[in-house]
């Protein structure tokens, strides 16, 4: 059995916990589940897309609930702070102190600033790469800033998507 097609059968509640810990805004599940069954991978992670893209800017917050913020470990251990963990990983290990606590400070700028964690798909990106897309962002306004948010989220989601179906 390929993976879409367990994907296409899993019972409505594994699915819903599958697609949570891929995106925590439950609008953006529901839009992929109610499109099953679906032909291929390809479709599936269309649909997500499109989904992720037709959040609205509260979806997007639900969504935002979810992720600790830029350079802290996730805790817990659900598949959610373990894909946070390992998504950061990398960016962790190439920071020195001065960039830790620099990230820090951007974070607490850019909160005040937003009203959110700064969100930044950090997958392959070092810490100083995520510092200077941090700093960079303070400077745009709400508009600007909120759809750069809504796109950083949808790139988390698809990846952690793609780790689900990899994983069936």
């Amino acid at each position: 059995m390929s993976a879409v097609d367990v994907f296409n059968a899993l019972p409505a509640q594994r699915l819903r916990e599958q697609l949570l810990a891929c995106l925590a805004a439950p609008a953006w599940g529901a839009a992929i589940a109610a499109k099953r069954p679906f032909p291929d991978r390809a479709a599936i992670v269309a649909e997500a897309d499109a989904a992720a893209r037709a959040l609205t800017w509260d979806e997007v917050l639900q969504g935002l609930s979810a992720h600790p913020r830029i350079g802290e470990r996730a805790a817990g251990a659900s598949r959610e702070a373990a894909w946070s963990r390992a998504e950061q990983s990398a960016a962790a290990r190439s920071a020195d102190d001065t960039t830790k606590a620099a990230l820090v400070e951007a974070n607490r700028a850019y909160e005040e600033r937003f009203g959110h964690v700064f969100l930044i798909f950090a997958s392959g990106r070092s810490q100083a790469e995520i510092l200077a897309a941090a700093r960079e962002r303070l400077d745009h306004d709400e508009a600007t800033e909120r759809a750069i948010v809504a796109d950083e989220l949808r790139k988390i989601a698809g990846l952690r998507l793609e780790r689900v179906l990899d994983a069936l």
